[in-house]
């Protein structure tokens, strides 16, 4: 089943919770797909009165950061032992390559790779962790968390709701204009055919010689 599908399934206090939780996990250091929980949720919401996007992008934007601030302590108390285990629990997110790359990233634009870091699906999972292992100041990675978190949960939501209702409301609008281009084909090729019916029934047969 769809994530989408699925979601249409639940009650709205329901989808405001998994999508923060899905979120919250992803941003504490957990590979869980939350940019996909929330891109479904948003489309949804744009289709389903019950769904609030205001409430959607709040949700969405606490669970970013109040895990990114999970992940920050749980890395800064880990330190790199946690990363080694991180790596043979999920050797495709956390193999060395990867956390060479984000730590480079980090050490090049430090609180800037936290709030960028929310756009980007590595380093989503990696922000709060490493900025722990760093140990960057609290303080930094509290500002660029809570305005990273909120314009890319709250932007996304907007966006796709923003989208969703563009997209349906073009959709029906097409849907009539389809409606209507098929009726006015049918009756012209119907005038069509009794024309030239019309003309067939005047033309006079050919008179045979010899009659």
């Amino acid at each position: 089943m769809h994530v989408q599908e699925w979601l249409d399934t639940v009650p709205a206090a329901a989808v405001y919770a998994v999508v923060a939780l899905v979120i919250g996990l992803e941003s504490l250091g957990i590979p869980l797909p939350g940019e996909i929980i929330l891109v479904s949720a948003a489309l949804l919401s744009s289709q389903h009165g019950g769904i609030d996007p205001v409430v959607l992008g709040a949700c969405a934007s606490a669970g970013a950061v109040i895990g990114d601030s999970i992940g920050y302590a749980i890395g800064r108390k880990g330190g790199r032992p946690l990363l080694a285990w991180l790596g043979r629990k999920f050797p495709k997110h956390f193999s060395e390559g990867h956390v060479a790359t984000a730590e480079r990233s980090f050490q090049k634009w430090g609180m800037w790779a936290v709030f960028f870091g929310r756009f980007v699906a590595l380093l989503r999972i990696f922000a709060g962790p490493l900025a722990g292992v760093l140990r960057m100041p609290y303080w930094k990675f509290l500002i660029a968390n809570v305005l990273g978190g909120i314009v890319w949960a709250g932007g996304t939501t907007a966006v796709i709701y923003y989208v969703g209702v563009v997209a349906e409301d073009w959709l029906k609008r097409f849907s009539w204009l389809g409606l209507v281009v098929a009726v006015l084909i049918g009756i012209a090729s119907m005038l069509i055919v009794k024309r030239r019916a019309s003309k067939a029934q005047q033309t006079p047969e050919p008179v045979v010689a010899g009659e």
